[in-house]
């Protein structure tokens, strides 16, 4: 979504050993933000992530849409209207809306990843996978990748997409990228300029708290 840091550099070193053009894609999602959050104060710095991408070496384009979802209805489209079907034709009742692209109607398809999207992240934001798996599934159509790469940072996503994937035969071999992290350990997201010395320092604590216990893991294991 932007705001690029070393983490997403990473990303696109990881495919350049997978395919021969690399493709890039910025787009801050909407549909993966309810009211609450922070939509409107995600941080951006478009000219700089195109200025890391081209220093990169290694990009051949950018996607960088300005909108792949309409999440507005225009006008009302199921009030009663002209283009019902008449009610001697057998279907007295039933509405019949036009296929047009131009009805000002906007989207309302979802996809939905049922239980794997219940849980953990899930259960605090309630709309998110469904946007995320929504939109990826869009550009999976528009860009028609042959391998895609995603951070396991997050973990969710990146599991949610893969069954997706599998689940609806798209063409693409999803990577999973490990976790690149800043010198005290936290791993790196664009969402960490807003965080304060002492925010900061507790989320540290679940990094620390993770080892701890995989360390702990190991040493009953051995």
């Amino acid at each position: 979504m932007g705001f690029l840091h070393e983490g997403h550099l990473s990303l696109i070193r990881h495919a350049k050993a997978y395919a021969d053009l690399i493709v890039v894609s910025i787009y801050v999602n909407p549909g993966q933000f309810s009211p609450s959050e922070d939509l409107s104060t995600y941080p951006s710095d478009f000219p700089g992530d195109l200025l890391k991408l081209s220093r990169s070496g290694i990009v051949d384009a950018v996607f960088c849409p300005p909108n792949l979802y309409e999440y507005q209805h225009r006008h009302q489209a199921a009030e009663p209207s002209a283009t019902a079907r008449p009610p001697n034709d057998g279907t007295a009742g039933i509405s019949c809306l036009e296929d047009d692209d131009d009805d000002g109607c906007g989207h309302e398809t979802w996809i939905r990843v049922g239980r794997l999207e219940q849980g953990l992240c899930g259960k605090s934001r309630p709309v998110f996978f469904r946007g995320v798996a929504t939109i990826v599934a869009k550009l999976f159509h528009i860009v028609e990748p042959d391998v895609a790469v995603f951070g396991k940072k997050d973990y969710q996503q990146w599991r949610i997409i893969c069954r997706m994937v599998r689940d609806l035969d798209f063409g693409v071999k999803i990577i999973g990228s490990e976790i690149v992290r800043e010198a005290d350990g936290l791993a790196l997201s664009s969402r960490n300029v807003h965080l304060s010395p002492e925010e900061r320092e507790k989320a540290l604590s679940i990094n620390k708290s993770l080892f701890q216990t995989k360390s702990k893991a190991q040493r009953w294991a051995n």
